[in-house]
């Protein structure tokens, strides 16, 4: 529902990240179809994948229903607005540093657009079984399985996806939502997709501090979700009032501090992880 074997991707943004991002999508088999980047258009990237100007002429011409966005922050949120209107119906945005208000404008303009966003500030999508591979999380770590991966840091997908890995499971999907304030797919989004997909059985959930997102996703969790959940928050350890690292990690209140996010999953019936390096450990005492 997410990614198909019929979904072709585009790249906007080719500078050296970008490039170097690409190159390892379509190393890892993902279809990708077209790249935009201004003053390249008729060029060929990796003397394959032809440049266009616009989202739009590329999707004209390849038939492109997924985009990402490694476009720079000032100019990233326009992006995401470009690949909107194009109709594209995956979105995945890695940009960091994204101004919030561009965001709220953004978040704003996807309502009622077919488009799905994940992101920004997030490592992307991976699906081992299709071989499809949409930002920057790693494929050599990853094997096809059964366990859906939903996670705000992009680091600690990583970690989890190893742990998985080495417990002797593999992974469905995995989904990096981004750690910003606001961003376009939500934990509970990603628990619908889990929980409805017949190839996920087990899903691991990985939250921070700040905000009330992990408790929203408990909530859902008590309500909608009957496959086993596995979690950890990271951040137990955080001063109130300092960010750490993401925009949204800061705690400035009650309700975003690790402890009431770890007491609200548990609650909810989710299986706590108590450190981020016993997600795989956990997975195991209950599978």
């Amino acid at each position: 529902m997410l990614l198909d074997k019929n979904t072709k991707v585009l790249v906007q943004g080719l500078g050296k990240d970008g490039s170097f991002q690409a190159k390892k999508s379509i190393e890892y088999g993902t279809n990708v179809v077209a790249c935009v980047h201004p003053n390249r258009n008729g060029q060929l990237f990796e003397d394959k994948v032809p440049y266009f100007d616009t989202v739009k002429d590329a999707i004209n011409k390849t038939g492109a229903n997924a985009g990402v966005i490694y476009v720079p922050a000032p100019f990233a949120s326009d992006a995401i607005i470009e690949q909107i209107d194009a109709g594209l119906d995956l979105i995945v945005c890695i940009t960091e540093g994204i101004p919030v208000h561009d965001m709220v404008r953004v978040k704003s303009y996807l309502k009622g657009k077919k488009s799905r966003l994940i992101g920004p500030n997030c490592p992307g999508i991976i699906s081992p079984e299709l071989s499809i591979k949409i930002g920057i999380i790693p494929g050599d770590i990853c094997n096809e399985g059964k366990v859906g991966v939903v996670s705000r840091s992009g680091t600690l997908t990583y970690e989890a996806i190893s742990q998985i890995g080495d417990a002797g499971f593999g992974q469905s999907l995995c989904i990096g939502i981004g750690g910003d304030p606001i961003h376009g797919t939500t934990f509970i989004d990603a628990l619908e997709f889990f929980e409805k997909d017949k190839n996920t059985e087990y899903i691991v959930l990985i939250g921070e501090i700040g905000g009330t997102k992990e408790q929203q996703a408990a909530e859902f969790i008590r309500n909608n979700v009957s496959k086993p959940v596995v979690f950890t928050i990271a951040g137990t350890t955080a001063p109130k009032g300092k960010r750490m690292g993401h925009a949204g990690a800061v705690i400035s209140g009650k309700m975003g501090l690790a402890s009431e996010k770890i007491k609200t999953l548990k609650s909810a019936g989710a299986h706590h992880a108590d450190d981020p390096s016993k997600i795989g450990d956990t997975l195991k005492k209950i599978s």
